[in-house]
């Protein structure tokens, strides 16, 4: 027995030192997860064993398949102090066990985790907000398996595979949040997209299956040339063309475009304001270059305005999956890492050198 015991291990990876050591599993009753644990240069990826979780009479075992990698997750890790964090907002799997109170899920039912574990719908609050997966005190779905409340839940698309499904929650939802609830989309607008990370790939997508106009910048013409078969009509290089936003204007007939998605921050807002249309939408998501401390407001075109972008509620998930099954989207993966190699996505994240999603799967 004891032999049995030994040979039964789990592998414990180093982010930073790359090692592989073999710790004994217990029994049937656990689970591995990863955890943010303090190393030599900071917060570093580690698996840890844990007992599998059980859930209440009101929450839901999922058995989680695939999750996705979003820039915030690289932040987190990076700059948060969170000891034993299970990291990423974002996920999708199967319903293995139910509370007795549980009414909406069954044994069998594919879901994925909304990025707010608690944020139904309405006005957001402190409370809702505080509800992030994967950031501060709240844990995150990098494991074999989660408990959640129902409302931290939605059934996926019958037609998307797990690995798609699990790119919805964060990067998906900030563009639908961004294009169709603050922005009012209607087909014949312009959108502006910047970069080809997963909030742009899927602003994109959205904007081009709604009868928008997509216009996407990039450093990569090998980028922009994909981008173009996915709906773009309008590409730019914004390293060949430092003054990228007289290169929209042109492509708008010097009008502007009537939405930004704006994940770049501080070296991009400036353009992006010169580059929007009267009564335009810029959406502010990301701070890639820095956060974009100063708005200038006297600079923007008239009637128009900005939204401080923070993901979207469980109603807007539900409308979005909606627009994704009547269009048949499929999400745009980069590359896939199998849950041993989570260190390996996220160097890949940082690297900056996918287009769309980056996948782990478990």
């Amino acid at each position: 027995m004891q032999e049995l015991y030994l040979a039964r291990t789990l592998v414990v990876v180093s982010l930073l030192a790359g090692t592989m050591t073999a710790v004994p599993k217990a029994d049937a009753q656990t689970m591995n997860q990863y955890q943010l644990e303090p190393g030599a240069n900071g917060l570093e990826l580690t698996v840890r064993e844990v007992v599998q979780p059980t859930p209440d009479a009101n929450e839901v075992l999922v058995r989680v398949r695939a999750v996705s990698l979003n820039r915030r997750d690289v932040y987190v890790k990076n700059r948060d102090t969170s000891r034993g964090l299970v990291p990423t907002s974002d996920g999708a799997g199967e319903v293995i066990a139910i509370g007795s109170n549980v009414t909406q899920f069954n044994v069998g039912d594919r879901v994925a985790g909304t990025f707010f574990k608690n944020f139904s719908g309405g006005r957001r609050t402190a409370e809702a907000i505080a509800t992030a997966r994967g950031g501060g005190s709240v844990d995150g779905m990098l494991a074999e398996m989660i408990v959640s409340a129902e409302v931290g839940l939605v059934a996926v698309p019958d037609y998307l595979s797990f690995e798609e499904a699990a790119t919805l929650p964060c990067a998906a939802l900030t563009a639908w949040r961004s294009l169709f609830v603050e922005g009012g989309l209607k087909t014949g607008e312009t959108v502006l997209l910047e970069g080809t990370g997963g909030v742009s790939i899927f602003g994109l997508q959205l904007a081009a299956a709604a009868g928008a106009t997509p216009i996407i910048t990039s450093s990569s013409d090998a980028k922009l040339e994909q981008a173009r078969s996915l709906g773009a009509v309008g590409t730019v290089n914004y390293r060949t063309n430092p003054e990228w936003q007289q290169e929209v204007l042109e492509l708008t007939g010097g009008t502007g475009v009537d939405h930004v998605l704006d994940v770049v921050g501080q070296e991009t807002l400036h353009r992006a304001i010169e580059a929007l249309a009267f009564d335009g939408h810029i959406a502010i998501i990301g701070s890639l270059s820095g956060d974009a401390d100063t708005l200038p407001l006297g600079r923007l075109p008239r009637g128009s305005s900005v939204t401080n972008i923070n993901v979207g509620t469980r109603e807007d998930f539900l409308a979005m999956n909606a627009f994704l099954t009547e269009h048949r989207l499929r999400p745009v993966i980069d590359r896939v890492f199998p849950f041993e190699e989570a260190p390996a996505a996220y160097a890949y994240m940082e690297s900056g050198a996918h287009m769309g999603k980056i996948v782990i799967t478990l």
